[in-house]
């Protein structure tokens, strides 16, 4: 595999390339062929309430609140493994290891391949260099330290989980993407050849070496710019080896679909679960930590089998909520149902077979936290006015 250049290098301060590309030709015929594709849109699963305007502004109120901003950054340095690149490089004895990078970037390394979800290897995810949401902490390691990845799972195009330095890193590599439908697009502009792109609709599959790669539902949104139609799709990803599969949400709110999900691909070894960036403003396209944990026991089937792994948090300000709500909350939801949760500092290597991180670190460097917050009944989805927070990076 050839080398990384820096995900940094030639960045300005106004990049319209990070805006992606709108499909076109036979990739925008396939969406419209698409099941999910209607009215111009793609559509959330059944049962996902229409979006209410006004919430962007009360959003803003929330957030312009001395009290507020300053809970929602950790009080003192967040703690970065220090070895991953030494543990890295170190096979996995159960054959499935996985490296939170924070966020929502996971290295999977499954029966013999690896796998990474959602790289943002970049300062601020924007595509702007000088605004939008910039990172909490450092990466845990360079992006050229590690090493060949035989498949890039992207679960869609929100700044947060889509960055363009990083695709341009990793388009000079040989390893292949696997992307929700219409998100190819955005690659193809940022250097990556056609013949690397595996572009799926939700249920359908790709083959990767000996992993099965399937896109499944989520309950989310798509959008790169202030005009962007609803042109991409979103998506959760089911990975199977021969010996271990694993489940990455990407973004979505909770829904009965995950049962499904369960039912048809399940038991995980592992699930990497969002719990952050909730807010009563979105309810129904993130999930809180309690949400998470319900997700989880669905895709395992009701039973307490495998890890949750949250993602989603603690590196990215991204709603109103305290920074170490999500990890504090994830745990007493674990602990209420007597579930594994793996808490790994970013950067951290574990596998689910052995001994788990259950460290609660973010103690160490975080402000009060207040009572968990739970959706107010009846509460609907996200803002209407989405481009505005597109531009922030994410809702």
């Amino acid at each position: 595999m050839t080398g990384f250049p820096s995900p940094s290098s030639g960045l300005r301060a106004l990049r319209p390339e990070a805006f992606g590309a709108e499909p076109s030709g036979e990739r925008l015929a396939r969406i419209h062929r698409s099941p999910h594709f209607a009215d111009g849109v793609f559509k959330n699963p059944a049962g996902t309430p229409r979006p209410e305007g006004g919430a962007v502004i009360e959003f803003a109120k929330a957030s312009l609140r001395k009290e507020d901003r300053l809970r929602r950054v950790p009080a003192g340095t967040v703690p970065v493994h220090a070895t991953t690149l030494a543990d890295l490089a170190k096979p996995p004895v159960s054959g499935l290891r996985v490296t939170w990078m924070g966020h929502s970037s996971v290295l999977t390394e499954i029966d013999g391949r690896r796998v990474l979800f959602d790289p943002v290897w970049g300062e601020r995810c924007s595509p702007f260099s000088f605004a939008g949401p910039k990172r909490l902490h450092p990466v845990p390691l360079p992006l050229e330290a590690l090493g060949p990845v035989d498949v890039v799972v992207i679960s869609h195009d929100h700044y947060d989980h889509l960055d363009m330095p990083t695709i341009k890193a990793l388009a000079g590599t040989d390893t292949l993407f696997a992307v929700p439908l219409g998100v190819g697009g955005h690659l193809e502009r940022w250097g990556v050849s056609a013949d690397r792109l595996r572009e799926l609709d939700w249920h359908e599959a790709t083959k990767v070496g000996g992993l099965t790669l399937t896109a499944t539902p989520a309950r989310h949104f798509c959008g790169r710019g202030v005009r962007s139609a609803q042109h991409t799709l979103w998506a959760s990803w089911v990975v199977a080896g021969e010996e271990h599969r694993v489940y990455h949400s990407g973004d979505t709110g909770y829904f009965e679909g995950f049962r499904d999900i369960g039912a048809d691909h399940g038991p995980f070894d592992v699930t990497m679960i969002q719990i952050g960036a909730y807010s009563e403003f979105w309810p129904d396209i993130h999930m809180t930590p309690e949400e998470g944990m319900r997700a989880h026991l669905d895709l395992q089937g009701g039973a307490a089998h495998g890890v949750l792994l949250p993602i989603h948090w603690g590196t990215f300000n991204l709603a109103a909520h305290a920074w170490a709500e999500p990890g504090e909350w994830t745990k007493d939801a674990a602990e209420d149902a007597g579930q594994a949760v793996a808490t790994p500092r970013p950067g951290e290597p574990f596998e689910p077979a052995g001994k788990l991180p259950v460290d609660a670190w973010w103690r160490g460097v975080s402000g009060p936290i207040a009572h968990p917050w739970r959706h107010p009944k009846g509460a609907t989805a996200a803002p209407a006015v989405k481009d505005e927070l597109d531009l922030a990076g994410e809702v």
